[in-house]
């Protein structure tokens, strides 16, 4: 009589722990939304719009960003703290956590998925670790100040094709190309003439074109990357010659420009402006007056639609371009601070953060409604599984 207890209790059991066990699922319509007050992730579907978990413990995620792995499975996640956290979002937990720095500013997964690198203000430089255990590969020093106080600040840490990363040193004017291609030490290319305080950089779709935003001159820093020989190449160089000046109150981020077909919409800093530019020629053609400071300028993925947000304080508006006229078509207030958006990879959904609303909210990006809202704790940042297969994030 005893053999048959034992057996329906260790059944019991195995029910029990397959209760807590998340249903089984794919990865495809998956993504996160950072809580930045609470530290937290908020694991959400696109298919049912719907969040499904809360994994908490992440530190300080007031700069997060999140990079994921080729399957699609784990999200990497970049605190400001230097925390670098592997969240399994099948499981819906922390699977390993590292503090590599004392002021991350952000990262990227190589081509090949195997390597994370990270951007660091404190101490100043670039730390790559395997992608799989988060094991130390490489540890890559920024220049020094001149006054050997500290080393210079790393931002706009991307992944370009051949298994090498790009980023830019702000204090040092500099943009640094590693190349893994041949192993875990890399072959580094400096770039010593970018342009006066890199503060993000950009890569266009095809991986082909580095574009570092400047901060402290009016002007961007382009490097070919098929012929890195060739240097820098000054774009946009005087774009807001002439115009007044405004304080800036929140930096646009280079990797919420846009490349829609043959033109690129670029957030003007310290502008109520969106420039156009020539993809193929770098030329500016239009300047688009808009609501406010832009921050993010994104463009729908079939590139009809350029969707803006804006920096304080005019952040509780959104605005939608038309990518073919340069026409303002709509003039939406999803609420207070809205801080971060993201396309669905085929475009039927925009979700968008509203941090003083604490919630996150789903638009039909073709009707230009509302259709569902979502509790969240200060949410910023949005990011979607499909974002494993783009190159420069």
């Amino acid at each position: 009589m005893k053999r048959p207890t034992l057996l329906v209790a260790a059944a019991s059991l195995l029910l029990a722990a397959c209760a807590h066990q998340p249903p089984l699922r794919g990865t495809g319509d998956l993504g996160v939304v950072v809580e930045r007050a609470t530290g937290s992730l908020q694991i959400i579907e696109t298919s049912g719009r719907s969040s499904l978990a809360r994994v908490e413990g992440l530190g300080d995620l007031s700069h997060a960003s999140v990079v994921f792995s080729r399957d699609e499975r784990f999200a990497y996640v970049f605190g400001r703290d230097g925390g670098l956290t592997k969240v399994d979002l099948l499981e819906q937990r922390i699977v390993k956590r590292v503090v590599q720095g004392g002021n991350s500013i952000g990262g990227a997964i190589s081509q090949d998925g195997t390597l994370i690198a990270v951007g660091n203000y404190e101490p100043g430089g670039v730390k790559v670790f395997d992608a799989g255990t988060l094991e130390l590969v490489a540890d890559i020093p920024a220049t020094p100040l001149a006054d050997g106080s500290r080393n210079s600040r790393v931002v706009g840490v991307l992944d370009a094709p051949g298994r090498r990363f790009i980023y830019s040193l702000f204090d040092t004017h500099e943009t640094w190309l590693l190349d893994f291609s041949q192993g875990n030490t890399p072959r580094i290319t400096r770039f010593d003439d970018i342009g006066k305080q890199p503060y993000d950089g950009l890569l266009t779709p095809d991986g082909r074109y580095y574009v570092a935003g400047l901060f402290g001159e009016d002007g961007m820093g382009k490097i070919d990357l098929w012929h890195p020989e060739r240097g820098v190449e000054r774009i946009l160089d005087g774009y807001g010659r002439g115009q007044e000046k405004l304080p800036v109150y929140k930096m646009p981020h280079l990797e919420g420009w846009t490349v829609a077909g043959n033109q690129t919409f670029v957030p003007a800093i310290g502008q109520h402006r969106v420039l156009v530019m020539d993809s193929q020629s770098w030329k500016q053609t239009d300047a688009i007056d808009v609501a406010g400071q832009p921050v993010f300028v994104m463009a729908r993925p079939d590139a009809r639609q350029i969707w803006v947000n804006f920096a304080y304080p005019d952040n509780g508006k959104v605005q939608v371009i038309d990518s073919e006229t340069h026409q303002i078509i709509a003039d939406l207030e999803p609420g207070p601070a809205v801080l971060h958006m993201e396309f669905t990879a085929r475009g039927d959904q925009l979700w968008l953060s509203v941090r003083d609303g604490n919630e996150v909210q789903v638009w039909d990006p073709y009707r230009l409604e509302l259709i569902k809202r979502l509790p969240a704790e200060s949410p910023s940042g949005i990011f979607l599984t499909s974002r494993a297969h783009e190159t420069g994030l």
